[in-house]
């Protein structure tokens, strides 16, 4: 089902005991982040803070901080479901390959367009409109999270931009700094596209416009993440997994089109000549990302419906609700990750490695130097050539038991051979690199190796059961007092 907005998938978690009212009084100083760090650690509910100290606003966090709720949201049972759905569109398995039968596909395609954002003449989100000296953002309850933060910082944005020479959109999700009353900082890194966005507005002289919205349906805001090629809207992403059009309203003070169902909307200007000290911020890799300098968002306007609601989500060493955003995308991405390297098995992108650190892939071996060659190529793949450590084991190794993949990784490398170190690209938020935004990465090829590959000795068969005693066990399991 499509969710029309926050405030339906909140009431659905709450049918369903999946979201946990809290009346009593809480602090969006530290407090807030307290309290979810520890329920989303425990496997808990979303929560709904109704009585924030000082603000007349409520605050909803951990919305989607479990698999079962991360399904919700996107509407599915399993979320591997969705990237077997794209896949129909991009290979529907009725059509045999070539260019003329892909061509025949077409109609196919053509059903995406009923997916394509809708825009509105008004909405929810444009109840009440602040406009000159009424702007205050400090009204809304946006949280400090840790101790050594710069200050409070929102955290679920959807930020919006526009190519200053294609005119197509981009929305991605940046934390912003709260300044003042009407400044926040902009943490574009040097790999996202609102920094080219940036630069590219810089070379014509001229401001980029911004528009930022906070909440809207899960499935909108869980595009903000997507890890998406250049020029790909974000929002019929959304209309895709919603199977509705996410509608969308204009503006009051820049030339942006927002979602109208959203729960408040932000909009200014950034200024790529000004930059201003940002952070520090306890960040998703567990540790502060220090301060630096970034652009400041200026605000011209805020629009928001009545009786808002705050959304925010709280980052910081795993297991936080952002593992669960990023299982959703290797879920949703690894069949057209399948499609350039078809040997690939499965992915596993571990809490632990936060995603961007470590990367486990599975592959059906046929020669030799195909582990490295797969590791060249992720390396090769959009923000996967962030990625700091990369483990490629044989297809019958399950990716997803870590442990599992460890026995391999401990007893199948020889350091010299299968160990490949190269130079190239690292995320921002990595602090190990002597230099930022680059240094070493590491490969291991972790499969098995024969002749070919320089292993002239025998390869020992693994100790596996026969099948017939393993059955023959199972049968009698309750006769030998076992439960």
């Amino acid at each position: 089902m499509a969710y029309k907005d926050l405030r339906e998938f909140i009431k659905t978690l709450e049918e369903k005991g999946l979201l946990k009212r809290i009346k009593t009084e809480v602090s969006v100083e530290l407090e807030i982040t307290e309290i979810t760090d520890r329920v989303t650690k425990a496997g808990g509910p979303a929560l709904f803070f109704e009585n924030v100290k000082g603000y007349d606003m409520p605050v909803v966090t951990n919305l989607m901080g479990s698999i079962e709720r991360m399904q919700m949201a996107l509407g599915v049972n399993d979320l591997d479901d969705i990237g077997r759905e794209i896949m129909s569109f991009l290979q529907p398995p009725e059509m045999p390959a070539g260019l003329i039968n892909k061509l025949k596909a077409l109609p196919k395609l053509a059903q995406l367009t009923s997916f394509l954002p809708k825009t509105v003449k008004n909405g929810p989100v444009k109840e009440v409109i602040i406009k000159g000296d009424d702007l205050d953002l400090t009204k809304i309850p946006v949280l400090k999270c840790w101790p050594d933060d710069g200050g409070p910082f929102i955290t679920l944005p959807l930020v919006f931009t526009v190519d200053p020479e294609t005119g197509k959109r981009n929305v991605g999700m940046y934390r912003m700094q709260v300044f003042n009353s009407t400044e926040t900082g902009m943490h574009w890194h040097l790999h996202k596209t609102g920094k080219a966005h940036l630069d590219k507005s810089k070379t014509k002289s001229q401001r980029l416009e911004v528009a930022v919205a906070l909440g809207g349906d899960p499935a909108t805001i869980y595009s903000a993440t997507a890890p998406l090629p250049p020029g790909f809207d974000e929002m019929l992403l959304a209309g895709f997994l919603r199977k509705e059009p996410v509608e969308m309203v204009k503006c009051e003070t820049v030339d942006i089109a927002v979602p109208a169902q959203a729960e408040i909307i932000l909009e200014g200007y950034v200024d790529p000549d000004e930059t201003r000290l940002e952070g520090p911020f306890g960040d998703h890799t567990g540790y502060y990302s220090l301060a630096d300098q970034y652009p400041v968002f200026h605000i011209t306007c805020i629009t928001h419906r009545r009786e808002a609601i705050y959304p925010a989500t709280i980052v910081g060493k795993p297991v936080q609700e952002d593992v669960f955003m990023g299982k959703a995308t290797e879920r949703i991405f690894l069949p057209l990750l399948k499609m350039q390297l078809p040997e690939i098995v499965d992915l596993n992108m571990p809490p632990e490695g936060t995603f961007h650190n470590c990367v486990i892939v599975s592959i059906r071996k046929r020669y030799p130097g195909q582990a490295k060659k797969v590791m060249c190529a992720l390396w090769g793949i959009g923000l996967m050539a962030l990625a700091k450590l990369i483990i490629v084991v044989d297809e019958d190794v399950d990716v997803q038991n870590f442990s599992e993949v460890m026995f391999y990784v401990f007893n199948n490398i020889d350091a010299k051979r299968d160990v490949m170190i190269v130079d190239g690209p690292l995320d921002a938020l990595d602090h190990s690199s002597p230099l930022p935004h680059y240094g070493s990465k590491m490969g291991f090829d972790a499969t098995k190796k024969g002749p070919e590959e320089g292993h002239t000795r025998e390869w020992p068969p693994i100790i596996k059961m026969a099948a017939e005693i393993k059955d023959m066990v199972d049968k009698k399991w309750q006769q030998y007092g076992f439960k």
